[in-house]
């Protein structure tokens, strides 16, 4: 296994741009399934909507700990999942919504490099050290 702090060998690199296209994907069918939905909000509200799950940062305000909690259940794919399958359950395109912007938020957010956090620092993710 190769040190951290070392330069990325081009199979990594490729790998790395690979899951980003991925993710890419992730974010393009969920905003396209959003947009098919029988709800019909304001642009700017679905820009706000699809932010909020960054309120999962408000627990870094107690400490590492409680903030790597909230920001992970906010950012975690299978909570979107979950969310989906309720709303196609119940026929509720609240719920349906709530997966997709889940989903679509957590996606861009690994395109830019922010994975899930550890508890020891806000910058420790699963995709690396930020910055």
């Amino acid at each position: 296994m190769r040190h951290v702090t070392s330069k990325p060998t081009n199979n990594e690199i490729v790998m790395k741009n690979l899951i980003k296209l991925e993710e890419a994907g992730i974010l393009i069918i969920s905003i396209l399934l959003m947009y098919k939905l029988n709800i019909h909000l304001p642009w700017w509200l679905y820009f706000i909507l699809f932010l909020s799950p960054d309120i999962g940062m408000m627990g870094y305000i107690i400490n590492t700990k409680i903030g790597a909690i909230t920001y992970n259940i906010f950012h975690h794919k299978a909570i979107g999942v979950v969310l989906l399958i309720l709303g196609i359950q119940q026929s509720n395109e609240y719920l349906l919504l709530a997966g997709l912007l889940v989903l679509a938020h957590s996606s861009f957010d690994r395109i830019l490099g922010y994975g899930l956090k550890y508890s020891d620092n806000f910058k420790h993710t699963s995709l690396g050290n930020l910055g």
